[in-house]
């Protein structure tokens, strides 16, 4: 548990690295790099985004794994009958409904692109045309709020598990915050905050041990 809710504030700082570390113009030369990509029919696109589906994989891998053995052990004490339950309830929600609604999300543009081509040939057709319209519009602003909700969740999930687990830390953050709906404000921040420091630690430590493996080794995937 530990192990994963490191890893998720690990990818949150290398997230948030990336934005700062990064200047316009490098981000510019790669936005230019995946346009080229797209246009020429010899890229395979896949093989192009390769460690990026790789890391996406990795991570709703960890978060899964991550949902499951917590829901789980809330139900530790139950019947096996109780257990098996919640883990195929658990298992639809999470296939039909999170990775269905991704799906969906991923293909908003697409949808968009179809009716925002559709004929004027009726008022009907013209009224989808205007709504494919407006979903592209919106469909870039929707994508960088998900990039901050994901980012800020990796924090609050990543640092819950290991608030949690490290009692010291836990009763800190819980002796600081306040009685009523402040004090869950409170505790989501306090987890946030010692996600981001714990993620930054991890980050460090990756980057230290990639150095002392030397350029002519390969890093990992």
């Amino acid at each position: 548990m530990m192990i994963g809710g490191a890893f998720l504030c690990y990818e949150g700082v290398e997230k948030l690295a990336h934005k700062f570390l990064h200047s316009k113009a490098e981000d510019r030369q790669h936005h230019v790099e995946l346009v080229e990509a797209v246009a020429d029919e010899s890229v395979d696109l896949v093989a192009f985004e390769k460690n990026k589906i790789k890391g996406a994989i990795r991570t709703d891998f960890i978060l899964s794994a991550e949902i499951i053995v917590i829901s789980l052990g809330s139900v530790a004490g139950k019947g096996f009958t109780t257990q098996l339950g919640v883990l195929i309830a658990i298992s639809v929600i999470m296939t039909v409904g999170v990775y269905g609604l991704v799906a969906g999300i991923v293909k908003l543009d697409d949808g968009g692109l179809y009716l925002s081509r559709l004929p004027r040939d009726s008022a009907f057709r013209r009224f989808k045309r205007a709504c494919g319209r407006g979903i592209l519009r919106a469909a870039p602003w929707l994508m960088k709020l998900l990039s901050f909700a994901g980012t800020a969740a990796m924090f609050l999930v990543g640092g819950g598990i290991l608030t949690h687990a490290i009692a010291p830390v836990h009763h800190l953050i819980q002796d600081l915050s306040p009685a009523g709906g402040m004090g869950t404000v409170v505790s989501l921040l306090g987890d946030a905050l010692f996600g981001i420091l714990a993620g930054i630690v991890v980050v460090l430590a990756v980057t230290a041990w990639q150095k002392l493996r030397g350029p002519g080794k390969p890093q990992p995937a």
